[in-house]
């Protein structure tokens, strides 16, 4: 894939956008969130989404079929956990009362249908600006997008620790206007982390910077065998494990 630049949206770690750059592309990192000092643009990119839903100035005017978006669309409400906040008998309700566990599961549905709406109109200004777009979010047994979205994912990894991650969790990637090469380099990491462990973020669809973070292992392997589909200097890294 020949990209002229790349545009890595809700990602503050620089982890994606380090690893494109090693690999000699132009790579920016756009998030509301600036905690690494790694965010090149600081921006709402939420409201840059509705704003070009409704055809207004945004930041999609400056991305052209020649760059390349990959999206770590905030995931708090698809989750496995955020699915289980819908039933009445979720732990963190224990002590509520049935109104207010109404209340809580109400205000959680409102949330997702928020994030879910700003997902689809995101793919959808992406289709007809014709840009090319990766998007990932998680994948376990539960998770709202499942079943619950415009398309299906396009490559799911089962476990992204075998190519170097921190976490061994399921994730989905849909491939918009383009398509995965379907390579895969095994680097097995030892020093996985569990999900469930990890901080909550401070804000409501914010992730904590611990749990959103990947691996630039992973990410550098990812960037080789799904989106450009290149030689990949860890091939022969099985060996060391």
């Amino acid at each position: 894939m020949k990209i002229r630049k790349v545009h890595c949206f809700f990602e503050q770690s620089g982890t994606f956008k380090n690893e494109f750059k090693k690999l000699g592309f132009e790579a920016y990192d756009y998030d509301i969130q600036n905690e690494y000092g790694q965010t090149d643009y600081v921006i709402d990119l939420f409201a840059e989404i509705e704003k070009a839903y409704e055809g207004k100035t945004s930041v999609f005017d400056g991305i052209t079929p020649d760059d390349f978006i990959m999206a770590f669309f905030p995931c708090i409400f698809f989750s496995c956990q955020s699915q289980m906040g819908i039933y009445f008998s979720y732990v963190n309700y224990r002590n509520y009362t049935t109104m207010q566990k109404a209340a809580a599961i109400l205000q959680r549905s409102a949330n997702r249908e928020k994030y879910f709406a700003l997902a689809v109109k995101m793919f959808a200004v992406v289709l007809d600006k014709d840009l090319r777009l990766v998007m990932e979010n998680p994948w376990s047994e539960q998770t709202f997008l499942k079943y619950n979205f415009v398309m299906p994912p396009s490559y799911v990894d089962m476990d992204r620790s075998k190519r170097g991650d921190f976490f061994k969790k399921p994730t989905a990637f849909w491939f918009l206007n383009c398509e995965p090469c379907n390579g895969y380099t095994l680097t097995p990491n030892k020093d996985v982390k569990r999900i469930n462990d990890c901080k909550r973020g401070k804000t409501a669809g914010m992730c904590s910077k611990e749990r959103s973070e990947i691996a630039p292992l992973y990410a550098y392997n990812f960037i080789c065998d799904q989106i450009l589909g290149c030689k990949n200097k860890h091939e022969k890294q099985l060996s060391l494990f």
